[in-house]
């Protein structure tokens, strides 16, 4: 807590006497004080002042800051004015905060984004990350300055978004006296899945491995995933966390792999038949691969279905013999 400057600012005299104040409006020591002037009046401080109460007494601690100070010097402050019998309420000290609006690093971020926000290439200020060269501690200026930061000079280089942006504050002496010019780049942004853990090659992606998180456009590209296109697809080759997914990193995962026992299925109108056979190549669900039929010994190619199971489509002259016995079955019939 910084100490206040106890010199007496008492160039102001009172131009009439004070008056004993009544029992109803006995002046009353206050324990927290919020000002928003560089002085500390008299009124200030206490209720119930009276005439006093505009009497400059204290300098104001700075923008934003904090200080105390011991009752008693209160009181040898108060005394050249004849307030006496002041109730303390049994205060040791009263404390007094200097009002201020504060302005802090992300909202000059934001203020810059706004104003790169549509030009020089840019998007929308909701899609732009702003990164300063310097990290900005808060800026404290007067708490009547509500008036936005108005650009004064800015140059952004479209290439690589360096920017370099000079801003006023109407209303403001304090911001006068600041520099309010920044430096940085901006980066225009997309939404992308991005990995919150390692992942091995062959690995699942679940719901809980990824993120949904702003990353540079260009870092994105034309073929980042979202979450949900992302989840229940593998991972080709190992990814790091914080990695952006994109549709080359992912595939349907292997429910087949090589030489692993499958079962074959064989249909055709009215007959379906099933056999053993060995996959000779690893493949995802709807892939064509490869199957070794172990009772014939001939290799077929046929559709993964699901783990460990295929389909063959007939040929052509099958199906047709298969149609003519289901007619010749059914002549009989009749």
């Amino acid at each position: 807590m910084i100490r206040l400057s106890l010199a007496l600012a008492l160039a102001v005299a009172i131009g009439h006497p004070i008056e004993p104040a009544s029992a109803a409006s006995a002046p009353r020591l206050k324990e927290l004080v919020a000002v928003s002037a560089e002085i500390v009046r008299i009124g200030d401080l206490v209720e119930n002042a009276g005439a006093a109460a505009d009497v400059p007494v204290f300098r104001a601690p700075d923008l934003g800051q904090t200080g105390a100070v011991a009752v008693s010097r209160v009181a040898e402050a108060l005394r050249p004015y004849d307030v006496t019998g002041i109730d303390t309420a049994g205060l040791s000290e009263v404390v007094v905060t200097r009002l201020s609006r504060a302005i802090t690093g992300k909202e000059i971020a934001e203020r810059i984004a706004r104003a790169v926000a549509g030009q020089f290439g840019y998007g929308d200020m909701k899609n732009l990350a702003v990164i300063l060269d310097r990290d900005i501690r808060v800026l404290h200026v007067e708490a009547s300055a509500t008036a936005d930061l108005q650009v004064t000079r800015m140059h952004v280089e479209p290439r690589t978004g360096r920017f370099d942006i000079s801003f006023e504050l109407p209303g403001s002496a304090a911001a006068r006296r600041m520099s309010l010019r920044f430096t940085g780049s901006v980066t225009d942004t997309l939404e992308a899945a991005t990995l919150v853990r390692t992942v091995r090659p062959g690995e699942i992606i679940k719901a809980s491995d990824v993120v949904v998180e702003r990353k540079p456009r260009n870092e994105v590209g034309s073929d980042g995933l979202g979450v949900e296109q992302a989840v229940g697809l593998a991972a080709k080759n190992a990814l790091r966390a914080g990695q952006v997914l994109h549709a080359n990193d992912l595939a349907k995962p292997q429910v087949v792999q090589r030489n692993e026992a499958v079962v074959m299925t064989y249909e055709v109108p009215g007959i379906m038949l099933t056999v053993r056979g060995k996959a000779l190549e690893a493949g995802a669900a709807g892939d064509v691969v490869g199957v070794l039929n172990i009772q014939s010994n001939r290799t077929v190619q046929a559709t993964i279905t699901g783990p460990g199971r295929v389909a063959i489509l007939a040929p052509a002259p099958l199906l047709a013999a298969a149609n003519d016995l289901s007619r010749n079955e059914t002549n009989h019939t009749q």
